[in-house]
């Protein structure tokens, strides 16, 4: 790959990046496969492992752009109906409801409360099979600052998921290393029957990025 911005092309980092791009595995195999992102493989292998998706379930997929993940969940189990949001735009994937905009923001809630037909009553049951979310924070360098960040989000899709899910549902959401996960994985516990906190081989070693996989949700 050739940056055309000289700026940004004669960057130390920007070089580092290419380098590592052309490195990757993950990156060539994406490519192979034509998958829009290496991340698609961080799905794939954490199903692979937890087998959670099935044909004919409903998923709604956090974070998702550019489309990897809900690619994956289309091609490999076409009868599921997908719903996908993230900020940035998404080139449209057939018989994929998208919604572009700020999850956190009431508009966006609206939006998947009507797409899922969720009920009003929280205490009764979603209809969601499985709710992911790769949703990160535009990091700032600053390691606790980047954290807090990706917890405010993650407690979002939690919380969202707390609403959506089927009884019996798997929630798998992006996490950052750090000192609260613990505390949020505390209270993930009290609502699956079973919680796991995983680094795929998909993820850089380099990464601090890890994933909560919650299964079997109590409703």
């Amino acid at each position: 790959m050739k940056i055309l911005n000289k700026k940004i092309a004669s960057k130390k980092s920007s070089a580092a990046w290419i380098q590592r791009q052309a490195a990757d595995p993950y990156v060539a195999r994406a490519h192979k496969d034509g998958y829009r992102a290496r991340a698609a493989y961080k799905l794939i292998e954490i199903n692979e492992r937890f087998k959670f998706l099935k044909n004919g379930q409903v998923v709604v997929d956090l974070g998702a752009a550019p489309g990897s993940w809900t690619q994956y969940v289309v091609r490999t189990f076409p009868r599921s109906k997908v719903f996908a949001m993230d900020l940035l735009e998404i080139v449209p994937i057939p018989d994929v409801e998208f919604y572009q905009g700020d999850f956190t923001s009431d508009e966006a809630l609206q939006w998947l409360v009507e797409k899922l037909n969720l009920p009003d009553d929280a205490a009764k049951n979603g209809t969601v099979d499985v709710v992911l979310s790769d949703m990160a924070p535009n990091t700032v360098g600053h390691k606790k600052t980047d954290h807090l960040r990706q917890m405010v989000l993650l407690e979002y899709a939690f919380d969202f998921a707390l609403r959506a899910l089927k009884p019996g549902g798997t929630f798998v959401a992006k996490s950052f290393t750090g000192g609260t996960t613990g505390d949020l994985l505390k209270q993930i516990k009290e609502k699956f029957e079973t919680v796991h906190h995983i680094k795929p081989p998909a993820s850089r070693k380099d990464s601090v990025e890890m994933f909560i996989v919650a299964l079997g949700y109590k409703g």
